[in-house]
């Protein structure tokens, strides 16, 4: 989108170089990565990254107005409900489709979650991306309103950590080693002190829960909590000591129930210049075309169930049609020039961190997603180059 800096870029590039990327990122932290990394950032011009700027921040006041709140109420599944829900989600997430609209690249809305994302791992990716890449300058920063790394590592601390001591923050996942995220979960130990805990090893005794450390049950203080809640409903086979619906002395960083109130449910309720119609499925109108749009399961994972070609026969056959919506297609853009020929196109996931004493979220950092197929993950872009998981620069200001 710069095209100074994107020629420069790839006059530059030489696969050593992405060799010398992907070896930093694999072996800085004691998990690799376990997703492609594409061979280049994104690189922003101003007038882009202010109106995604002002995108992501429109579309997160919308979510703090009572209106959108009382449209949240009823997002919690019956029996999924956590005690002591926090004011507020600690997490904020809001992706955009780069689109091409009237002869100019615009944010479009594709989805929002209330749930931690990549926050240590792209802090990470940033520094073995300026290690091994010169040519970037380095007053191209990934993260948003002057902030600096120390800056945002201590927002990062104050949102996970809080006043507590780091032995008695946990991150807490299912089956942790196994997840394609654990370099993630690998950086937040580096950066934070906190350990990684599987959802199985945790112990209860009363309303306090424990983990093993050095030998000794550790009483928890806090749960970064990274389970995702549709992966546990998929598993009955764990083993789980305690349930999340329980009274627990604990803090959950974020609170469990945010995880639904902000998601694809909310997408219908989201009206700005940059969202795109929404609506649920028991609700989409008889002369609408339904090919025109994206069928989607309200609370899936990783873009888990999703339909990019419904017809009206599927909408007829799915069993529970409120908890699927339905959101209208938009125009990725083509406009990653790469060494190959294809051009590749890309999504920018807006990060926020919102400490619990702090009256509104940080917008704090980015995550970028490249592709050259119909959707974003794997599968769609096998045999590919200049795809998968990156990060969008722009020049400081």
């Amino acid at each position: 989108m710069h095209p100074e800096m994107r020629a420069r870029f790839n006059a530059d590039f030489t696969a050593d170089k992405y060799a010398g990327l992907v070896q930093c990122v694999n072996t800085t932290e004691r998990w690799p990565a376990d997703f492609r990394m594409s061979e280049t950032p994104i690189f922003l011009t101003r007038e882009f990254s202010d109106e995604v700027q002002r995108a992501a921040h429109q579309i997160v006041n919308v979510l703090q107005t009572a209106e959108f709140k009382r449209h949240a109420r009823d997002a919690v599944p019956q029996g999924w409900d956590v005690p002591n829900e926090s004011p507020h989600p600690n997490f904020l997430v809001v992706d955009f489709g780069i689109c091409s609209e009237q002869g100019r690249l615009v944010p479009r809305l594709i989805e929002l979650q209330a749930f931690p994302s990549l926050y240590g791992f792209q802090l990470m990716m940033l520094h073995c991306l300026r290690e091994s890449y010169p040519i970037v300058p380095r007053n191209w920063t990934s993260s948003f309103g002057g902030i600096k790394d120390e800056q945002y590592l201590a927002l990062l601390r104050r949102t996970i950590v809080g006043g507590a001591d780091p032995k008695h923050v946990i991150l807490l996942e299912i089956d942790p080693e196994k997840q394609k995220t654990r370099v993630d979960f690998a950086a937040t130990e580096t950066l934070l002190g906190i350990q990684t805990v599987s959802l199985t090893a945790i112990k209860k005794a009363g309303r306090t829960l424990f983990y093993r450390r050095d030998g000794q049950d550790i009483p928890i203080e806090r749960v970064y909590n990274r389970v995702i809640f549709d992966e546990l409903m998929r598993r009955p086979d764990l083993t789980v000591p305690f349930r999340f619906q329980d009274d627990l002395d604990v803090k959950w960083v974020g609170h469990p129930n945010w995880y639904f109130r902000i998601s694809k449910h909310s997408l219908p309720f989201l009206k700005t210049e940059h969202t795109s119609p929404a609506l649920f499925a028991d609700e989409f109108p008889t002369n609408q075309t339904v090919t025109d749009y994206v069928l989607k399961p309200l609370f899936s994972f990783a873009g888990l169930g999703v339909d990019m070609e419904p017809t009206a026969e599927k909408l007829e056959n799915l069993r529970n049609p409120h908890e699927w919506i339905l959101q209208k297609k938009v125009a990725y853009a083509e406009f990653v020039p790469t060494p190959d020929g294809p051009r590749s196109k890309a999504e920018i996931r807006m990060m926020f961190l919102w400490p619990e004493e702090d009256q509104t979220p940080t917008l704090v950092n980015n995550l970028v997603r490249m592709s050259q197929g119909k959707m974003m993950g794997v599968d769609f872009n096998k045999e590919k180059t200049w795809v998968g998981s990156s990060i969008a620069l722009h020049e400081a200001s």
